[in-house]
């Protein structure tokens, strides 16, 4: 499930035209690095939560063929933030854990190896990546695999997971609910595991950080711009 019904207000005025999920850099949406990369690692089906500029992001990616994915979309009159999102899905996501992607981030993380995570009694596998600058305090300590709300070394929750439905259970569909609070008391209870990546991976949250990553990536791909 590919999270893309945020409004982006931090991104605005450029996001009064275009959703951010639809944002290029490197010569292409945020949306279609995601797509291009969960096929290569062998997914094949995708949900993506769609609001704001909703009917932009269907013609874009209408059905997914052209990334050899079949795109299933939750429509949300209204954004109910991140878990919201999740339990409206459900019915289309199915009862086996799934992967979980922010549409607003950009990771070169290899999607294959979550692919191959076993959660057993756990109900998430988080990446996890050392603290950029705008977010020095982290969201979670990690010791030998385990996830924790720990005052040690702390780091910053990428926006991708491999997640169980069983973490929304308690959500109706149509509630407006973060994902954060859920995940820090499964955290609390033991049954959320992880790992470090330490590559390239950014939020794209503001202009700044949205034009740092356009030119990284224009210059190791060769766009030009």
């Amino acid at each position: 499930m590919i999270l893309a019904a945020g409004r982006g207000e931090r991104l605005r005025p450029v996001t009064d035209r275009l959703p951010k999920p639809l944002l290029e850099v490197g010569g292409k949406p945020l949306l279609a690095w995601h797509l291009e990369r969960l096929a290569a690692a062998g997914f094949r089906e995708v949900v993506i939560n769609i609001s704001h500029f909703a009917d932009l992001i269907v013609a874009r990616l209408g059905d997914g063929a052209a990334f050899g994915l079949a795109i299933e979309y939750s429509r949300e009159p209204e954004p109910l933030e991140t878990a919201g999102g999740i339990a409206r899905a459900r019915a289309r996501l199915g009862e086996a854990p799934f992967l979980l992607v922010n549409g607003d981030v950009y990771c070169e993380c290899d999607f294959a190896r979550l692919r191959g995570e076993r959660l057993g009694a756990g109900l998430a596998h988080l990446v996890l990546v050392p603290n950029p600058a705008h977010h020095p305090q982290g969201d979670f300590s990690l010791d030998d695999g385990r996830v924790g709300n720990g005052a040690g070394t702390r780091y910053t929750y990428a926006g991708i997971a491999l997640m169980s439905p069983e973490l929304v259970h308690g959500i109706d569909p149509g509630t407006r609910a973060p994902l954060a609070p859920l995940l820090r008391a499964a955290a609390e209870h033991g049954r959320i595991n992880g790992w470090l990546y330490e590559g390239i991976w950014q939020d794209v949250g503001t202009v700044e950080r949205l034009a740092a990553l356009d030119a990284l990536l224009a210059q190791r791909h060769g766009t030009g711009r």
